[in-house]
């Protein structure tokens, strides 16, 4: 990111009236599936049993805007979270309990500040 874009970022940022926006986005955990209700309303949610890959991706954008996002796919559907989703901690720690669940590439990618993707999770076979 050149100086001037991350002048005009942290600009922006200063005057948004909303600089928690990440906490809008609503994270529900049960034992049968994880939910995210974006701050439009729109529902996202997915099955355990349909889990078939976790990714967090981050950028090189923040901290004044969200910078790491979970991706959670499934064969059919899937959701995506900010880093700082109200509920977050519940859905992490569901998701470190999957067998094979990567903690060194979770700890790499809470400590990266550059434009990458991590896959913390897989389920066997899945591509």
């Amino acid at each position: 990111m050149t100086f001037l874009a991350t002048l005009k970022t942290r600009f922006n940022a200063a005057f948004h009236p909303d600089l928690n926006f990440e906490a809008k986005w609503v994270v529900a955990v049960s034992e049968s599936e994880v939910s995210c209700t974006r701050p439009n309303g729109e529902v996202e949610s997915l099955r355990w049993d349909d889990l078939q890959v976790v990714a967090i991706e981050t950028t090189d954008e923040g901290p004044y805007i969200a910078d790491v996002f979970f991706y959670l796919a499934g064969e059919q559907t899937g959701c995506v979270v900010p880093l700082g989703a109200t509920g977050e901690d519940e859905m992490i720690k569901r998701l470190q309990d999957l067998p094979g669940f990567d903690n060194e590439a979770f700890s790499e990618a809470m400590a990266s500040t550059s434009n990458r993707k991590f896959i913390v999770w897989r389920r066997n076979g899945a591509t």
